[in-house]
């Protein structure tokens, strides 16, 4: 008579947290990683290395650092992860760290998206992260023209309600890309 033996499944894996078999490949390459995750309210990047004992972060940010240095802009769109982006990328050159591995973790890979808006800021920075450059976001969309071109679109009963946080902050949707290029000059020059 056999019986069958049930092996138990590490608990980040049983939660659906940690894909073990894509870490394990991130991790061979003994490479610093850069780790980007973001939520419905805000971007977060690190730079993490791989110790036996447990990972150490060496560099974290997130969109809230970049309210306390004067971005009047959301804290989750596209502009946004661009500038933590350039942000952690020019911490992690000042560190030293020139290159990294992207780390999605078990986000899925979307052409355009906020993952690669941060990687692009990244990159822009002077730190090497291997990537395709058709996955970055376009110019319009960092910039965020895109985001003022559809403000302009919007009916005024709707944009109150849609865009209520820049209201509340005094901006000026149209003038999204001028705020945008002066918190990039104020990220590089810091």
């Amino acid at each position: 008579m056999s019986t069958k033996q049930h092996i138990l499944q590490y608990r980040r894996k049983r939660e659906g947290k940690t894909n073990y078999k894509k870490r394990l490949k991130l991790l061979v390459g003994g490479k610093h990683r850069l780790v980007v995750r973001r939520s419905l309210h805000n971007i977060y990047a690190q730079i993490v290395e791989f110790y036996p004992k447990g990972d150490k972060t060496l560099i974290a940010f997130d969109s809230r650092h970049l309210q306390k240095i004067g971005w009047k802009g959301g804290k989750s769109n596209t502009p946004t992860a661009y500038l933590v982006g350039l942000l952690i990328g020019k911490k992690a050159a000042e560190k030293g760290i020139k290159e990294a591995i992207l780390d999605i973790g078990l986000q899925k890979s979307k052409k355009g998206s906020k993952v690669y808006a941060v990687l692009k800021g990244v990159v822009d920075a002077g730190v090497a992260v291997p990537h395709s450059d058709e996955m970055l976001p376009g110019e319009d969309r960092i910039t965020g023209a895109h985001i003022s071109k559809y403000a302009n679109t919007v009916s005024k009963d709707r944009e109150t309600v849609q865009f209520s946080l820049y209201h509340k902050e005094h901006v000026d949707l149209g003038a999204m890309p001028q705020l945008f290029s002066e918190m990039k000059k104020k990220i590089m020059g810091a």
